[in-house]
């Protein structure tokens, strides 16, 4: 079974907010590496391909079966991206946050 995977206008959103946040700290800081930002990116968009075959893999996020958790390694930390499992072919990221954030927004 294969699921397609689209994102939410907020999950959209948050990854520009990531590219640009990460973007900034390369920036400021002395030995910036401006490669980073379009790595990590590139780090997420090839995780969420396990979704296409395995979304019921991930972690539960709350009380329903269908809304879940992948986490995304890059560096020493990562991304977390939240999903709902729609029907019986469809995953919607709903958010997606760096690991060290406290919450999704």
């Amino acid at each position: 079974m294969s699921f397609g995977v689209t994102f939410s206008e907020a999950a959209a959103q948050d990854l520009e907010e990531l590219f640009d946040h990460a973007l900034q700290r390369e920036l400021d800081s002395d030995t910036g590496d401006l490669d980073i930002p379009a790595r990590a990116l590139q780090a997420i968009q090839d995780a969420l391909v396990f979704l296409q075959t395995s979304p019921f893999a991930c972690r539960k996020a709350g009380s329903s079966p269908f809304v879940r958790e992948l986490v995304i390694p890059f560096g020493r930390s990562g991304h977390v991206a939240l999903f709902e499992i729609v029907g019986n072919d469809s995953v919607i990221i709903g958010a997606v946050r760096h690991q060290r954030e406290d919450d999704y927004h």
